[in-house]
């Protein structure tokens, strides 16, 4: 523990698998402590109590992002924990990848609804508290569809695209309170999603060979690796780093074509 973070109470959302998880582990590691929030309330539960942290420094609550009164209730139970919350990461997310004019109305609600208004409804019941105390920090988990595009993709780029103006726009508004508002926008990360979608080829390792092969350095994120990029920005070591967004792709969206 390098103690990092230990001025941090840190409310996570989609913190039961992938990045959200690496990122609560990263901070608990750092001296924070956690309050972690996923709509799986069974896989949240089991992976708290297979982190064995202190368990005054960890919470969880059950929640689903896009309901504000459940995320209301979220809050209440990280205040009554924790006494208040300095730090707000809006991790969870969902993949809605379609053609443009096949993407129903119910996908594209879907997608906005997790990746753009479950972000807001969490920073806008947190932020009032941050402005109280004189400061706070959140950050944004974006992606590189956020300044890219992947044709067939859509419209998860577009609310990425949005999401990376919510930061910008919060971050400047919030600045003279003493609040920072970033974004971190990782490329491929070796998730369980990645590696299902992999399996859905007829050659997984292929299609894994495929993927890491676009990137200049022929490798992926580890969710750990994403991680520890979101500890920087969470801490003090960055007090004039507002309104930005880090990207965490291993150059792979800087080039026209692979090598």
């Amino acid at each position: 523990m390098a103690d990092r973070l230990s001025n941090k109470r840190i409310f996570i959302t989609g913190a039961a698998q992938g990045i959200g998880l690496a990122i609560a582990k990263a901070c608990l590691n750092e001296g924070a402590s956690v309050f972690l929030v996923d709509k799986d309330g069974d896989r949240l539960k089991k992976r708290v109590i297979d982190i064995e942290a202190d368990p005054a420094r960890i919470g969880w609550f059950e929640a689903d992002i896009t309901d504000k009164t459940a995320i209301q209730h979220a809050v209440t139970a990280a205040r009554k924990q924790f006494g208040s919350i300095n730090a707000l990461i809006n991790n969870a997310g969902v993949n809605v990848f379609h053609e443009p004019l096949e993407t129903s109305d119910e996908e594209w609600q879907r997608c906005f609804d997790v990746n753009l208004k479950g972000a807001w409804n969490c920073s806008k019941l947190l932020l009032p508290e941050m402005i109280e105390q004189g400061g706070g920090v959140i950050l944004n988990i974006a992606s590189t569809h956020s300044f890219t595009i992947i044709p067939h993709t859509f419209p998860y780029p577009v609310a990425k695209h949005a999401l990376l103006g919510m930061t910008k726009s919060l971050g400047l508004e919030y600045a003279s309170k003493g609040v920072r508002v970033n974004a971190l926008a990782p490329g491929y990360v070796e998730t369980r999603i990645a590696i299902e979608y992999w399996h859905s080829f007829p050659d997984p390792d292929k299609a894994k060979a495929e993927t890491l092969a676009l990137h200049p350095g022929g490798k992926i994120a580890t969710p750990e690796e994403i991680a520890m990029a979101a500890v920087f920005l969470i801490s003090d070591e960055c007090p004039f780093i507002n309104a930005a967004c880090l990207t965490a792709d291993g150059g792979l969206s800087m080039q026209q074509h692979p090598l």
